[in-house]
């Protein structure tokens, strides 16, 4: 202390001011350091002392809050005060690389789409719930979701055409797709549909071959009739579902008005290991109603995005659509003696073979905030199966149980199940760290299986070592069409009235008579000439080929 006065005393009278503004300073953070150090020391250090998820839980806080009661920020939260305004030399001079704000929306603008799906990109989106109607599923399934009549569970569903692009209109022919997450309270259960009982193909190595020959020609970027038609008059087993889309099932009017199909096999089994297998289909409760032909195209014209619309209109003015869930169900031993192999996705189980039988009501009621957040960025995976569900061995379920899981961890990132449109509503605890845009890492538990920290394991609630048992060894296989590819082709022809016969013909006229290839022409008019004769020399006939 004298030698700060001596010090003092020293100097010229202008910094003595300075002097007391100095020395104030050092003992304000001087005594705010031992402020900090007792707080330290008397905090409670079983607490965090920084809650990581606070901004996050902030920023949920004020989501739906309307835009007049928050003030404009950039994207860490700082003020700024107009959206438009940029750094510039003067009035009339160069931007400056400070112009934070601008650099910002450029640079987020460029990045805003994620890929878009190679599959069923256009799409609509809807919440609401699954309600159990009738004792049915639980007296196959152990699964809880089914446990008792009059159970809720919270869905999601997405609604989408399959072949085409993002930006087409989603009233041309293709296939629909009808995907419903359910979050029940043993973890997510996708049930991925489409709006056939059957599919194309039944060996899944032809799948990305046959979504190549629907997409644009890689030469024209246009689309090509000669390579949608090459690849199905090559691969018979198709026929059913062609006929089936050139139909006009293959155009319905919009999102609310057709069934939706698993046309894969699964397994439901009950507490003591017993299965059965399943079949599962979503009958809407608004009618079939389909467009023809020449509706599609003009509605193709006058409103693209007609089954978005109409699918949010009806929930808006209160017309609430649902579809009611159905299982058919076989035995193993009456699998085996099935007329079709259970396990062949062309193949549909007919319902006066396998008769339906209800299980519960899918109701939406609740429009999207955020398309983006809840269409674009859901993602389904039909390896999400609580217990007493199981996949069977049909080998395309096989192969969706890994595509359609790693399709998301392209387009949407490894942590993409950390999104609250795809999180389930139960703990998820397991070894799956780190990796891009993961906001959710499990905290400080151990990132393997530790003994110092064991995660508890749940038994397992049935034994299904014996559910099936194979034979043989490993084999290079791709199945061979048969005459038995024919039977569900002629008995779809055959139950059609007389006017959807006539539809169907025109359809494939318009569509195969696109085609300039004659031999490809030739070759589809004699599939449809096994089916029926006057089928097929109707359509021989409207394609200029002679049979």
């Amino acid at each position: 202390m004298w030698n700060a006065r001596v010090l003092r005393t020293q100097l010229p009278s202008h910094y003595h001011k300075l002097w007391k503004m100095y020395f104030a300073g050092f003992a304000a953070l001087l005594f705010s350091r031992v402020a900090i150090v007792v707080a330290h020391a008397e905090r409670d250090t079983s607490q965090s002392y920084f809650d990581i998820y606070q901004g996050p839980n902030e920023q949920d806080s004020i989501i739906n809050d309307p835009s007049a009661q928050l003030d404009y920020t950039l994207s860490g939260g700082e003020a700024y005060p107009n959206p438009y305004m940029s750094d510039r030399l003067g009035t009339t001079g160069p931007l400056l690389i400070s112009s934070t704000n601008l650099i910002e929306q450029l640079a987020h603008f460029v990045r805003e789409r994620v890929p878009e799906r190679i599959v069923h990109a256009k799409g609509a989106g809807a919440h609401g719930w699954f309600e159990v109607t009738t004792p049915v599923a639980a007296n196959y399934s152990m699964a809880k979701v089914f446990s008792e009549v009059g159970k809720r569970t919270p869905v999601t569903a997405r609604f989408s055409t399959i072949a085409g692009n993002l930006g087409n209109p989603d009233t041309v022919r293709d296939l629909r797709g009808l995907a419903f997450k359910l979050r029940t309270e043993d973890g997510i259960l996708d049930w991925v549909f489409i709006n056939h009982p059957a599919f194309w193909l039944r060996d899944p190595a032809k799948f990305p071959h046959f979504i190549h020959s629907q997409k644009r020609n890689p030469q024209t970027n246009l689309l090509d009739h000669n390579n949608f038609w090459d690849f199905l008059s090559a691969n018979n087993e198709s026929t059913y579902q062609v006929m089936r889309a050139m139909s006009d099932l293959g155009t319905p009017y919009g999102f609310r008005h057709m069934n939706g199909f698993s046309a894969n096999a699964f397994r439901a089994v009950k507490e003591d290991g017993s299965w059965v297998y399943i079949k599962i289909s979503a009958y809407t409760d608004q009618g079939i109603r389909n467009n023809t032909n020449d509706e599609a195209i003009v509605q193709a014209g006058v409103n693209p995005d007609f089954g978005v619309q109409d699918l949010y209109d009806a929930i808006a003015t209160g017309n609430y659509p649902s579809w009611t869930i159905y299982w058919q169900t076989l035995t193993p031993q009456q699998a085996e003696n099935h007329k079709y192999n259970v396990l062949d996705l062309t193949k549909e189980w007919l319902v006066e073979d396998v008769p339906l039988q209800e299980i519960g009501r899918i109701t939406l009621v609740q429009h999207p905030s955020n398309h983006f957040a809840e269409v674009e960025q859901i993602g389904f995976d039909p390896a999400h199966l609580p217990y007493g569900l199981e996949p069977s061995e049909d080998p395309t379920l096989q192969a969706r149980l890994f595509a359609y899981a790693d399709a998301q961890r392209y387009r949407i990132g490894v942590n993409h199940k950390q999104l609250p449109i795809n999180c389930p509503l139960n703990p998820v605890a397991n070894f799956l760290r780190d990796g891009a845009m993961n906001f959710n890492n499990q905290g400080n538990r151990p990132n393997f299986l530790s003994q110092q920290d064991m995660l508890q394991l749940a038994p397992r609630p049935y034994n299904d070592d014996n559910h099936t048992i194979w034979v043989g060894g490993a084999v290079k296989y791709l199945s061979t069409p048969t005459e038995l590819d024919f039977d569900l082709p002629r008995i779809f022809w055959n139950g059609l009235s007389e006017r959807d016969q006539n539809n169907l013909i025109y359809n494939v006229i318009w569509h195969l008579g696109q085609a300039s290839n004659m031999d490809i022409r030739t070759k589809q008019c004699r599939i449809f000439q096994h089916v029926n004769e006057t089928l097929g020399q109707a359509i021989a006939k409207g394609v200029n080929v002679t049979l």
